[in-house]
């Protein structure tokens, strides 16, 4: 690099990690259906805070939906009280005196090997044999399981929680060393060692990246509550901005949609409020979903910024110069709905590089190869002009399928970055603070997310609109039946936080066959009990087709998969 170019050029980076798990509770229970909240917690926002915590000089926005952090509080209420209501929690503090029965049997069979085999059972010689004699005995067909003791059960939910403690976990944490190192026959005091630490690192997420805040080494942005695609529930139509021929389900419009959004954002800032001691100066919506009605809404409601795909940004240029970098690498503001509130756009490729392709790589070289990405950008800038680039991804999804959980990758990125004379990492709220008003003229937005620059992956195909269509009607139903008055005010709160758990986008995503086969019917019949239980709290009959799964087809057969939270990049970027 040239002495020229360490003095004049600069790029501003944008770091934007993104954590969400939807809400897994049954609220007429209590009880947690799917680990992932916990499992996530003790895995990625562990290592993810550790790495923010040991690289002081990087910046970084960290997006959590308030719906993950709802759950993180549950969870560390759970393990104070000593009450919990999650099935694998309770069997790995199981006493061995007391028998694992059938169905508990058969939810740790089911469970416990769905990880990424690869990076999380290949690496351990004691959990690769467990996996192998339960391929043997399930091969000779469903009576041979029996043979597997309740000995057997304890060492393999063991070895599954060991396995998704993370990186930074492991190399600091004496118990998981000397588990992994017993590799087998773990009594309850060693169980109960570990469930002790997963307890402490749950309750220590939130006061973790509170702290980071607090020290201004990161920026907490949020997501309308329950991580609905505002867009779509403000109008369907908008589906059509960027595919004109897009089927839309049958029903014209989710009833009463923008006011729904405005309650999932109002209580966004509430709760985020609460818990950090400030309102949110910006948003990530729920996949990276925009329109020109949610902008407006979101300008209405005070907050400085907000981010979306790059592809949204193309969509919504008119006559979008030739170089990319020129239309990108800064920020806009619409003109017309919400003048005050910046925009900022996602570069595609640089994003999906650290979600998709580097994972193949050796970390060092991955990281070395993502900076060298930077500088060329940086080396194209005109003379005075600064780029600003934004990287945006989630932030929990992909370390799993990298060596070490990402660590070498990200330490040596952050180790790079920190010294670097050129990139200087950055928050969008102090990049805003620093450079003012100098963003670019957007006079029209075409509504879409950062997948593909549409809503193709939420609505379109048969099963997705009929899932929308079976919303509609639930919804309509509430409203008919809260218009009457006959819920008193406890039954009204149940209603509309159901209500709102049904919002999620993540029930319309998971309904496509390009997902696992054992994740889509999970989701599936996650969605249809989340609307069942909806209509119970409306002392409603539930309606026959709720009985029926909405996808037909089987999914994708990734045997022995793990469900991973992203989709591969488009074509060409």
């Amino acid at each position: 690099m040239s002495a020229a170019m360490r003095v004049e050029k600069r790029l501003d980076l944008v770091l934007l990690w993104h954590m969400h798990q939807p809400d897994y509770r049954d609220y007429t229970t209590g009880e947690f259906r799917l680990p992932w909240v916990y499992l996530h917690a003790i895995k990625d926002y562990t290592d993810m805070a550790w790495h923010l915590e040991h690289h002081t000089g990087v910046r970084a926005v960290v997006n959590f939906a308030p719906v993950l952090l709802d759950q993180l509080e549950d969870y560390a209420d759970q393990f104070a009280a000593g009450r919990l209501r999650d099935p694998l929690l309770r069997l790995l503090a199981r006493a061995e005196d007391k028998p694992i029965s059938e169905e508990e049997r058969a939810l740790v069979l089911e469970r416990c090997f769905h990880v990424n085999h690869e990076r999380m059972i290949q690496p351990f010689p004691a959990y690769k044999d467990l996996h192998e004699l339960f391929t043997k005995l399930e091969a000779r067909g469903p009576d041979s399981l029996h043979y597997l003791s309740d000995q057997y059960l304890f060492d393999l939910l063991t070895w599954y929680h060991l396995c998704w403690t993370g990186e930074t976990v492991r190399r600091s944490s004496e118990t998981v060393t000397r588990l992994m190192t017993m590799g087998m026959r773990f009594s309850y005091a060693d169980r109960m060692e570990l469930f002790k630490l997963i307890g402490e690192l749950v309750s220590g997420i939130i006061p973790r990246y509170a702290k980071l805040a607090a020290s201004g080494r990161i920026e907490l942005s949020t997501t309308p509550h329950h991580h609905p695609l505002a867009p779509l529930l403000i109008n369907f139509g908008s589906a059509r901005e960027a595919e004109p021929g897009v089927v839309l389900p049958l029903s014209p419009e989710y009833p009463g949609g923008y006011e729904r959004i405005e309650s999932q954002l109002q209580m966004a800032i509430t709760e985020h409020s609460r818990r950090f001691g400030e309102a949110p100066a910006g948003v990530w919506p729920a996949e990276g979903a925009i329109s020109t009605a949610f902008l407006g809404l979101l300008g209405a409601h005070g907050f400085k910024w907000t981010a979306s795909g790059g592809k949204v940004l193309m969509n919504s240029l008119r006559g979008p110069e030739e170089d990319p970098q020129r239309t990108i690498y800064r920020p806009y503001r619409h003109v017309g709905n919400a003048p005050d509130l910046a925009l900022f756009f996602r570069d595609d490729r640089l994003s999906d590089l650290i979600g998709f392709e580097y994972a193949k790589w050796n970390g060092h070289d991955a990281a070395v190869n993502f900076v060298s990405e930077l500088e060329a950008i940086a080396s194209k800038a005109s003379s005075g002009e600064t780029p600003l680039v934004s990287v945006i991804l989630d932030g929990e999804n992909c370390w799993e399928f990298y060596a070490y959980n990402g660590y070498y990758f990200l330490d040596e990125l952050y180790r790079l970055l920190e010294s670097h004379p050129v990139i200087h990492t950055t928050t969008y709220r102090s990049y805003l603070s620093e450079a003012g008003t100098g963003a670019a003229a957007l006079e029209r937005i075409t509504a879409g997310s950062w997948v593909y620059g549409n809503f193709a992956t939420w609505m379109g195909s048969t099963d997705k609109n009929r899932a929308w269509d079976l919303l509609c009607a639930a919804k309509r139903s509430f409203d008919m039946v809260i218009a009457s008055g006959r819920l008193d005010q406890e039954q009204t709160r149940a209603a509309y936080r159901q209500l709102a758990a049904c919002e999620a986008s993540d029930w319309f995503w998971w309904l496509g066959d390009y997902n696992p086969s054992f994740a889509v019917t999970s989701f599936d019949q996650l969605y249809r009990a989340d609307l069942s239980n909806l209509y119970r709290l409306l002392n409603l009959p539930v309606p026959a087709d709720l009985a029926h799964p909405i996808s037909h087809g089987s999914g994708h057969p990734e045997a022995g998969g793990v469900m991973r939270r992203a989709v591969e990049p488009a074509q060409g970027s």
